[in-house]
């Protein structure tokens, strides 16, 4: 696969980790060895998959002469904590639009991303309610900006489009050359899928790289067939960007969609259990939303067999830490 067509920037400081997890696997009966790519170590501010997707839009920005960035997501969002992180490395102005998706959880004295959001002087915070149309209300804010005299550049939620998808191709291709140099046989990857910028990256670049590993995503909002399109849909378009079109079919999208609990960002007694688990057998931190609920997945199919006995199985590990000191009323009462 050939990354250097495209404009990026390097924020990335050699290969995250990939870690055996003994104490985990053992906890869990002991007859699959789980592994865990440290993706929760990529440099930025406090880390998170991100980075990697942000070398890539960031970089287009850059090369599209904007001075000032527009992004969005949840009222929580790592994705916006990086991209704000990246851009005032940058010396780019950040709005953020933020989407209250449960109703009546936006708290401006939050703990959390958003705390961090004001520790890094985000330059606007914009709160729509949930449903709102994401892209119009970036539209709006960029227009605003346009009208200012500012050279406004949009990045979508998850920076999920294929400009951020290339990140996660080029981390398939890092994955399978640290398994080569370490002479490690992984049987399956399980990912986090949400806005699908990782995961459908994640599959173009194992299918790119001919890695023959397939890859699991554990939905964190969506239904199994919804979800399952949005990734294929990007996969393509993030295929055809590299121009390796014709690798990838609907085969080899697989979504499980029995983690989501009563609706993304939601507890649910399974992401409490998982959450606990990484931290009391590895020292891993999780984060309530997106890690935690598909270490929840990765846990329940060790559980039930998933798996056959002795397989070898990657964690990615997408961060999203800060978000648990959010969350602390819900372990404490857990």
């Amino acid at each position: 696969m050939k990354f250097s067509q495209f404009p990026r920037r390097q924020y990335l400081q050699g290969a995250t980790p990939i870690e055996a997890m003994p104490r985990l696997s053992h906890a869990l009966g002991g007859k699959v060895n789980l592994f865990v790519k440290r993706d929760d170590l990529l440099p930025g501010a406090a880390g998170g998959n991100k980075t990697r997707k942000l070398e890539f839009c960031l970089a287009d920005a850059l090369a599209e002469g904007a001075d000032t960035i527009v992004t969005c997501g949840a009222i929580q969002s790592n994705h916006c904590r990086l991209t704000l992180a990246w851009s005032v490395v940058e010396e780019l102005e950040c709005h953020l639009i933020l989407e209250e998706r449960v109703a009546g959880t936006y708290n401006n004295e939050a703990s959390g991303n958003n705390f961090l959001f004001e520790l890094m002087s985000v330059k606007s915070k914009t709160i729509v309610d949930g449903g709102s149309d994401m892209m119009a209300a970036m539209e709006t804010k960029a227009k605003e900006l346009r009208a200012a005299g500012k050279k406004p550049y949009i990045i979508p939620g998850g920076a999920s489009n294929a400009i951020g998808a290339l990140g996660y191709a080029a981390c398939a291709e890092e994955i399978i050359n640290q398994l080569n140099d370490s002479r490690l046989l992984i049987d399956h990857i399980i990912v986090p899928s949400g806005s699908a910028g990782t995961h459908s990256g994640l599959v173009v670049g194992i299918k790119g790289c001919s890695g023959n590993i397939p890859v699991s995503g554990i939905n964190v909002s969506r239904k199994k067939a919804e979800q399952e399109e949005l990734v294929l849909d990007l996969a393509l378009e993030t295929a055809e960007k590299l121009t390796i079109q014709g690798s990838v079919n609907a085969d080899d999208i697989v979504c499980f969609e029995d983690y989501v609990g009563e609706g993304y960002s939601k507890p649910t007694d399974s992401m409490i259990e998982a959450v606990e688990m990484f931290a009391r057998n590895e020292a891993i931190l999780l984060d309530p939303v997106y890690s935690g609920k598909t270490a929840a997945g990765l846990i329940d199919l060790v559980r039930n067999n998933h798996f056959p006995d002795g397989a070898n199985v990657l964690f990615l590990h997408t961060g999203g830490s800060p978000v648990l000191y959010a969350y602390m009323d819900t372990f404490r009462a857990s």
